[in-house]
């Protein structure tokens, strides 16, 4: 649970309990596994979030192309990205972690 800063706040007994149930095999493929760090998808997006880099980074190909064609959207979905872009990476994050515990 030292990684709880990567996941929603609801979802870690969730998966405190898959890890508590997961086969051994699964352990060393589990512990390579890098999570983004929330905090530093929220700095890219207040500096570069109009380039689109923010969603880029987190793995949102088509939302990141979107934002780099209009600018952030001309600007009104760099800001409402101010305020998801962390609960959008951490639920990459939990994605991430539910195909590696599967």
């Amino acid at each position: 649970m030292s990684n709880n800063k990567y996941f929603e706040s609801h979802q870690v007994a969730g998966i405190r309990e898959q890890l508590l149930g997961m086969d051994e095999s699964k352990w060393p493929i589990l512990q390579t596994q890098q999570f983004k760090d929330p905090t530093t998808s929220l700095i890219v997006s207040l500096f570069a979030g109009n380039l689109g880099i923010d969603r880029f980074m987190i793995g949102d190909t088509g939302l990141g192309i979107g934002k780099l064609l209009t600018c952030g959207g001309f600007g009104l979905w760099a800001i409402i990205d101010w305020f998801m872009i962390m609960g959008a990476t951490r639920e990459r994050n939990f994605e991430k972690l539910q195909l590696a515990i599967a």
